[in-house]
């Protein structure tokens, strides 16, 4: 008798495996929670067996005969996803599920923009994105939860192939009001004692904070975020300066508030923004179409969704 469940089924069942909840499965895969909760009781009826354990405290737990079951459904999405590459080969056309991870600080400018030429270019296509810290995009790649990272060229390993779009020079961000506003740049001598607001990512810090210790400087940090829209917010109410190599078009903060960019005096590495993915004999068709539209879409003369250098 023919078994009645679908791959869909699979990749719900999948996500919630690996994510312990429904609600987080549900944000992953961008479907509802009750059609993925349907999911998994429809499979577990058809097999005949128990998938989860379902605590209320901790959330999901796949139970012994889960795990097994967890790790061949994983196999067989693999290979729908082999039949996709070989059909996306014969039809010269690419086509299946590309997962993209975007830095959290650059995937509010460029990811969107981005993401929609792409899709419009290759409607067959499969999007899913991760937006999070350098750290955890390194992670993902070598887990092969994402395909690509579009990132900085920040303690990439040598498992990984790093290729450089664009380079971000460091500048200055003030309140408009701020007696320094109308500089045209200011040193990092002059911005010592001053109160300073840091970017709080992984490996970004480092890279601002190593800048004054180069020097010899000790910055006054009053405040850490990881957040850029809430770092944004303190600097234009004059709760400090930041150090930033991102260029949002908008020079109003997410309160309203204005902001002024001025570049930063001295030759500092910039930030390489780029394509990381693991070193690999073979690339998907899909994967070297989003490669290829990546290197027509970013460049030094222009990224989605942010101002031209100064």
């Amino acid at each position: 008798m023919a078994l009645r469940f679908s791959l869909r089924q699979l990749e719900y069942f999948v996500a919630v495996g690996e994510a312990g909840s429904v609600a987080k499965a549900s944000e992953r895969v961008n479907v509802s929670s009750p059609s993925i909760s349907a999911a998994i009781a429809q499979l577990e009826q058809e097999f005949g067996i128990q998938l989860f354990i379902r605590q209320h405290a901790q959330g999901l737990s796949l139970t012994p005969g889960g795990r097994r079951f967890f790790q061949q459904a994983k196999v067989v999405l693999d290979s729908s996803d082999a039949l996709h590459d070989l059909a996306s080969d014969i039809a010269d056309q690419p086509r299946g599920p590309l997962n993209i991870g975007c830095l959290v600080t650059m995937a509010p400018l460029v990811m969107a923009a981005l993401r929609r030429s792409f899709e419009l270019a290759y409607p067959e296509a499969r999007v899913s994105q991760v937006v999070t810290n350098q750290a955890e995009l390194l992670s993902k790649l070598h887990l092969a939860e994402i395909d690509v990272a579009i990132t900085y060229d920040l303690e990439i390993p040598q498992t990984a192939k790093f290729e450089p779009l664009a380079t971000l020079p460091p500048y200055v961000l003030l309140s408009s009001d701020h007696p320094w506003a109308a500089y045209r740049e200011i040193s990092l001598h002059d911005l010592e004692p001053e109160p300073m607001i840091l970017l709080d990512l992984p490996m970004s810090r480092e890279y601002f904070l190593s800048m004054f210790h180069a020097q010899g400087l000790r910055p006054q940090v009053v405040e850490r975020t990881g957040e850029l829209a809430v770092l944004r917010s303190l600097v234009a109410n004059g709760f400090g300066y930041a150090l930033l190599n991102v260029r949002p078009r908008t020079h109003l903060a997410p309160d309203g508030e204005e902001l002024v960019m001025v570049p930063l005096a001295g030759d500092f590495r910039p930030m390489v923004l780029g394509l990381v993915t693991i070193r690999s004999d073979h690339t998907t068709r899909i994967v070297s179409a989003f490669l290829d539209h990546c290197r027509s879409q970013i460049s030094d003369e222009r990224i989605p969704g942010m101002a031209p250098k100064t």
